[in-house]
């Protein structure tokens, strides 16, 4: 592969003209949507107008003249087309960490009288969800099970399984499952399943529904654009709408909110997931950033946002291992999986020896040369990553021959080895 293929790879791309949608800086080759998204271009004016036209001269009636009483249900709407849901059946709301404490606090609650002890986890699934997995099954009388390899899955699931909980997309890796056929295996098993979709929403084809998922919630701000910190989202499938308790029962999620009566009636399906006053300025952001993922939808027809946007993802990330392969292939080891249904929209390395813990300082090297990536440490047993994420609504195939020269320069330069570039960041 050649940097004339790599242009002529950009000239023949349908999806190039949404790179327009974007604020971003002159000289950067931005690899790390997969932590943060790029600033839509929309989205400072439309900030701009909630701040100083809907707060600042509608006050208080903006809450019905702006709609915005209804845009937790407005924008889960526009997920629900990124993954595979149908309209009512997603609420933008809170951080995916409350989120992921409600629907697993509900699932276990399905069930408590199963006899079911056991909430059954991988060993790299993202810490937070190990984390609020941990605290709920100490508050609620369960145990938390965590297997280290998708091989030993299926003999995981045991009898004692109450809830299955896994991140589509693995954060370290880029392996993804497959939900569909893992999904079957937990209900055969007698176990629900809880899905975090946070690698996953926008930068891959989900399809809940189809793959008959129970409970799934997501981020706002990595691949759907929203913003840091944007608001997370929450599914809920159908056949549980009724059945669910959610445990911060706050005035949002009444059936009547403005009734103020002092005991609580949930309100009907996922809008029971709310909890208290929805946060406007962070979701008119977040809606500017899935505007920009749906507008995918203009180059795919019947089939939704999300074919064009998988079929460049991979092909940027076939690409990037390609380049990687032939240009530097003794400097790494490729952690992400090679095979398409098995990969996310990122590509992780690991480096050879003699150098194992050189990948953090090669990562600031890097944004130092202007291609942001990131870095994800490792332990005794697993190793260091330099971790790229590879959104395909901006970038392109140069991009991606460039941050390969780059990488290139950093390691035959050894400028990985300069005191700044092993000083630690707080955030990596």
């Amino acid at each position: 592969m050649t940097l004339d293929d790599c242009r002529a790879l950009d000239r023949q791309d349908p999806l190039a003209p949404l790179r327009d949608l974007f604020t971003l800086p002159e000289g950067v080759i931005y690899l790390d949507g997969n932590s943060l998204g790029v600033l839509p271009a929309a989205a400072p004016a439309r900030i701009a107008q909630v701040v100083t036209e809907e707060w600042g001269q509608g006050l208080i009636r903006s809450w019905n003249s702006a709609s915005w009483f209804d845009l937790p249900q407005r924008l889960g709407d526009k997920v629900a087309r990124l993954i595979g849901a149908a309209p009512g059946e997603v609420v933008c709301t809170d951080s995916t960490s409350i989120n992921l404490y409600k629907v697993l606090f509900a699932a276990l609650s399905q069930q408590r009288d199963s006899g079911r002890k056991q909430v059954l986890s991988e060993r790299s699934n993202f810490p937070t969800d190990l984390y609020i997995a941990e605290s709920l099954c100490r508050e609620r009388g369960f145990v938390l099970t965590l297997i280290d390899s998708v091989d030993e899955l299926r003999d995981a699931l045991t009898d004692d399984v109450a809830v299955l909980l896994l991140t589509h997309v693995n954060y370290r890796t880029g392996a993804m499952h497959d939900m569909k056929a893992v999904t079957a295996a937990a209900h055969a098993a007698g176990a629900l399943t809880v899905w975090d979709l946070a690698h996953s929403a926008g930068a891959v084809p989900v399809a809940l529904n189809e793959a008959d998922a129970d409970f799934a919630i997501g981020c706002g701000y990595k691949y759907l654009n929203g913003g840091p910190g944007a608001p997370a989202f929450v599914w809920v499938h159908t056949r549980h709408a009724g059945a669910f308790e959610q445990p911060l029962s706050g005035w949002w999620g009444h059936a009547a909110p403005f009734e103020f009566t002092p005991h609580y009636r949930p309100a009907p399906g996922v809008g029971r997931y709310l909890c208290g006053t929805q946060p406007i300025v962070a979701l008119a952001g977040l809606e500017c950033g899935l505007d920009t993922v749906l507008a995918a939808e203009a180059f795919n027809g019947d089939f939704g946002p999300m074919a064009a946007l998988r079929s460049k993802s991979l092909a940027l990330t076939d690409a990037f291992i390609a380049l990687v392969e032939q240009r530097c292939a003794d400097r790494f080891t490729l952690v992400t999986p090679r095979d398409h249904a098995q990969r996310g929209s990122q590509v992780c390395l690991a480096m050879r020896e003699p150098h194992p813990t050189a990948a953090y300082a090669i990562v600031q090297a890097l944004i130092a040369h202007g291609v942001i990536g990131d870095y994800r440490a490792g332990d005794a047993q697993t190793p260091h990553i330099l971790r790229f994420g590879f959104t395909p609504l901006y970038l392109g195939f140069e991009d991606v021959w460039n941050a390969v020269e780059h990488i290139v320069q950093v390691l035959d330069a050894n400028e990985w080895q300069r005191a700044e570039f092993n000083q630690k960041n707080a955030v990596t």
